[in-house]
């Protein structure tokens, strides 16, 4: 009995100093200083800092219901980010940075950091260029189309792709597809993050099909008329993202639309279609529109 009430004075003091412990201040510190008292931690230091959680966007967009005030640091854009009770934000401003180049295949990426997330600031080219007038198959080679069968244009931008090719034959959202390591197709709804960031207006219902918000479009095409014709007067490339217009390739050996539109996949189906995003050379809207699987479109890969 005596041994039992020991136990029990044991098992309770035990809980108490846990109890304690849980309501108590915290100080780490090297000088066994008392914690400020408007503090519940307060960490001294003169050789270390504080190190939050490392997770990349990917990881951290997968936090099941994050807290207001949740912080960690985002290694995809290399930035202090915290939950505001909506979406996460950045602590600082770095859109238009770069998150560092990716080489891929022998190319080296330029990258451009806008809100929480880091995209190619090129459109891709990577494969075997195949002639239009064929369809892309399920081999172990990644094959691309280049405009009017001309290399020189896949140079300039980028290769174009069907829908199943870009995706290697899965029908999974987010998947790295023919994107390098470390990357992904981006999805229908990770392209709506990108245009509310480029959008100057709030407000803009980005789920809509058609033609949406007001100056996005300007602020994701590349400035001037090197590469889009001579009605691109609206691109101001605010946020670096530098879009192309490649055109496409239709179904059969037919291109269309070089200088005059960017068409970009997005890695998510719509029936036996797949959304993209279109810039137009004289519009400063983005667009959302359903297209074949089996058009030749524009790549471009973010980061995970």
């Amino acid at each position: 009995m005596k041994i039992f009430t020991k136990m029990i004075t044991l098992f309770a003091t035990i809980v108490i100093g846990i109890n304690y412990s849980v309501i108590a201040q915290v100080g780490i510190n090297i000088d066994g200083a008392v914690p400020d008292g408007s503090a519940m931690l307060d960490v001294v230091s003169t050789d270390k800092g504080f190190l939050p959680p490392r997770l990349s966007t990917m990881e951290m967009n997968a936090i099941s219901s994050p807290s207001a005030g949740l912080m960690v640091y985002n290694t995809s854009i290399n930035s202090i980010c915290f939950y505001d009770g909506t979406s996460w934000r950045k602590v600082y401003d770095n859109d238009g940075e770069s998150c560092g180049t990716i080489t891929y295949d022998g190319h080296t990426y330029q990258t451009v950091i806008v809100g929480t997330q880091c995209w190619m600031a090129e459109n891709l080219n990577i494969g075997t260029r195949i002639d239009g007038a064929n369809n892309q198959t399920d081999n172990s080679t990644i094959e691309k189309y280049c405009y009017n069968n001309s290399t020189s244009h896949c140079d300039t931008y980028g290769g174009l792709y069907q829908w199943d090719e870009m995706m290697q034959y899965v029908t999974t959202e987010g998947v790295q597809g023919i994107c390098p390591t470390g990357w992904h197709l981006p999805t229908d709804a990770e392209w709506m993050i990108l245009e509310e960031e480029a959008e100057s207006t709030t407000g803009v219902n980005w789920n809509t099909i058609g033609d949406r918000g007001t100056d996005a479009g300007s602020n994701l095409k590349e400035i001037g008329t090197t590469h889009w014709n001579s009605y691109n007067t609206d691109a101001s490339n605010s946020i670096g993202f530098t879009g192309l217009p490649g055109g496409l390739r239709l179904t059969g050996e037919i291109f269309d639309e070089l200088t005059f539109f960017a068409y970009i996949w997005s890695s998510s189906e719509n029936g036996s279609n797949a959304w993209s995003r279109d810039l137009t050379f004289n519009d400063a809207q983005v667009g959302r529109y359903s297209n074949d699987q089996n058009y030749g479109v524009s790549v471009r890969c973010l980061k995970n």
